[in-house]
């Protein structure tokens, strides 16, 4: 029991867990009720390994008239879908893709390496 609960701390804590898709990326949902559409992703939840797409994964919220809203109503908004759903559509080729990264050099005085994300297909930088 005393490993089991040490086992799950130890993957909280110390996951190096990178999430490939990022803000602005244009992705396609490949499972759930919303197959085949494509949007642009708005915000990132690594803790719970979500994205928020644009228009897809619509829900309702009954809302009540306040100062800032005048009408109340139903409002829709986007909600979570999980990151396994989706996959970046290369920008450069247009296609649906898995992403690799590579350390990319930079010849200035910081030694700084960056990462670049890289379409596996036509091996361009994502970005």
């Amino acid at each position: 029991m005393v490993i089991k609960k040490l086992f799950l701390w130890h993957l909280k804590f110390f996951s190096d867990f990178k999430m490939k898709v990022k803000r602005g990326d244009k992705v396609l949902i490949i499972k759930g009720k919303d197959r085949g559409k494509t949007g642009k992703v708005l915000r990132v939840l690594k803790d719970s390994e979500r994205v928020v797409i644009e228009n897809v994964n619509l829900m309702k919220k009954a809302v009540r008239p306040n100062r800032k809203r005048q009408k109340g109503g139903l409002v829709e908004f986007p909600s979570p879908i999980a990151v396994s759903n989706v996959q970046i559509i290369c920008p450069r080729c247009n296609k649906k893709t898995r992403v690799s990264s590579r350390l990319h050099e930079k010849k200035t005085s910081s030694k700084k390496n960056k990462h670049e994300r890289i379409c596996k297909k036509c091996k361009g930088v994502i970005n």
